[in-house]
């Protein structure tokens, strides 16, 4: 793994993508100086022997029940075996470990009071490929994301189950095997480790690196299948987008326009064409595709706030010795997020599936129906369409806010929840259902382009053929379709139909 040097409260989207996509965070040596200090004012507060939320009174609706000094570290360690509480599958390792490192990165911050060798365990375990696993089901978005991080920390004392290299061993013995200690938890500590967004950020911070991906695959993908159905390119004019003015859909326009340009497929029939106007799927792309962006750049900027700040409680301010309890673990930013990522999935494979259905049927294409040479004999890509549209109600379903729902919890204390978890785990299954409708999409409007021979589309599109075209030949008579499907959806994911034709500039997301 390559490292990737942390500094707490000021790391760029492309900083959390790297962590994601496999990097080590390496934290900045001054954070450990704000961290003892944070520590050391604990020490201080827990000396005035006045109640203080979370270093010597009970958790929750237990907020009154007061400490004592002799149990102190044994209320840490409940709280985490108590609330270690998750069920489900568990988190992928990818997202586990930025959720580990979101935390880092707040725990660094010096206002969680925390010590050194906790945030020392949390940055080791992350080097050395350690992640903790973490059931994925069971918070509700606000007093933090209690479960999943409860699961995280009692990884690191020691409890429940760690995997490394794909192998998951007890939290104990893993940790032994690499040379590391469990925790044994100071006042406030395990509190400090549960309390925080960090998991719905983690899981809406993953789901919006893979929408990137899929916005700027369905560009090229959505051009291609303009070239195929020989539409036109006079929609995507830079006078029309300049007099309506939103940024994303300039762009799109742009974007498009780029992508066309130099086609002979586009010049064969710019004279003489009978048809006045194309389908809106055609037509509205950077409309649709503009709102998209400038929707999908609204949620970067919200989760870029929060991946750096601090949602813990209570919070700890060395320079004056209090310990302040506010509500900074409500998610609801994270859930407002997730809910405009569903928002632009959902849509993103919409248009893309309408596209699709446009070129299988002959009426509106003007290509063989269903894309075969031998309609008939053969089905072609009659059920990759049906595919694509079940895919797009799976989506439809899933995209219902999940901000607008609250379920009281803690007997009433905490009575207004966010849902963001639940919000931003859904997510990545809409992003893995878009992507495999763009490949569909990809595959059909490629097959469509065939028709067109002797005729190219632009130096761009050609290149996005050509990519296709090294792991899926041109389909002749019937066969089995789903490793062609397979094996565009694994170039969609992995970004490279959109780098294929990236020498046009696409929009970016997270820039």
């Amino acid at each position: 793994m390559n490292d990737i040097a942390m500094i707490p409260g000021a790391m760029t989207l492309d900083g959390w993508a790297a962590i994601y996509r496999g990097a080590a965070p390496c934290l900045a040596a001054e954070a450990r100086g704000r961290v003892a200090e944070g520590a050391a004012a604990v020490t201080r507060i827990l000396a005035k022997d006045a109640p203080v939320y979370g270093i010597n009174t009970g958790f929750g609706k237990l907020a009154s029940v007061r400490i004592g000094d002799g149990d102190l570290a044994q209320l840490q360690r409940n709280i985490v075996l108590s609330h270690a509480a998750g069920v489900g599958e568990p988190m992928p390792v990818a997202v586990a470990r930025l959720m580990m490192a979101l935390k880092l990165a707040s725990l660094a911050q010096g206002a969680s009071g925390v010590r050194t060798q906790t945030v020392d365990l949390l940055e080791a375990l992350l080097t050395r490929g350690l992640t903790p696993v973490v059931p994925a089901q069971g918070s509700v978005g606000a007093s933090g994301d209690l479960a999943p991080l409860a699961h995280m920390a009692a990884a690191m004392i020691g409890t429940g189950e760690i995997e490394a290299d794909g192998v998951r061993r007890p939290a104990a013995e893993a940790l032994g095997k690499a040379g590391l200690a469990p925790l044994t938890l100071g006042p406030k500590e395990g509190l400090a480790l549960l309390n925080g967004t960090q998991f719905s950020t983690a899981y809406a911070l993953a789901a919006l690196f893979e929408a990137e991906t899929v916005f700027r695959s369905a560009l090229v993908s959505g051009a291609l299948s303009t070239e195929a159905a020989k539409g036109t390119d006079a929609p995507f004019d830079a006078r029309i987008h300049a007099l309506r003015g939103h940024r994303g859909q300039i762009e799109c326009g742009a974007a498009l326009r780029a992508l066309m340009a130099g086609s002979a497929i586009r010049a064969s029939h710019r004279e003489d064409d009978p048809r006045v106007q194309d389908p809106y799927c055609l037509r509205c792309q950077p409309q649709v595709m503009g709102a998209v962006l400038d929707l999908l750049r609204q949620a970067a900027a919200t989760l870029a706030v929060e991946a750096n700040g601090v949602s813990d409680n209570p919070l700890i301010f060395p320079g004056t010795d209090e310990a302040l309890s506010g509500g900074n673990f409500h998610a609801e930013p994270v859930a407002f997020a997730a809910d405009m990522i569903a928002l632009a999935l959902c849509e993103i494979g919409s248009l893309s599936e309408r596209r699709i259905a446009m070129l299988v049927d002959p009426a509106l294409s003007g290509l063989p129906a269903f894309l075969t040479p031998w309609p008939g004999l053969n089905s072609g890509f009659m059920i990759p369409q049906v595919t694509a549209a079940a895919l797009v109600s799976e989506n439809k379903q899933r995209a219902t806010p999940a901000s607008v729902d609250s379920i009281p919890t803690s007997a009433n204390q905490e009575d207004h929840v966010s849902m963001a978890a639940h919000g931003a785990r859904r997510l990545m299954a809409m992003a893995e259902n878009a992507a495999a409708i763009v490949a569909i999409e990809w595959l059909a409007a490629a097959q469509g382009c065939d028709f067109h021979a002797p005729l190219t589309s632009s130096p761009a599109l050609e290149a996005a053929r050509a990519r296709l075209r090294a792991a899926v030949p041109t389909l002749g008579h019937d066969r089995y379709l789903h490793p062609d499907i397979a094996a565009a959806i694994a170039i969609v994911r992995a970004g490279d139909l959109a780098r294929a034709a990236a020498g046009v500039g696409l929009p970016e997301v997270c820039a």
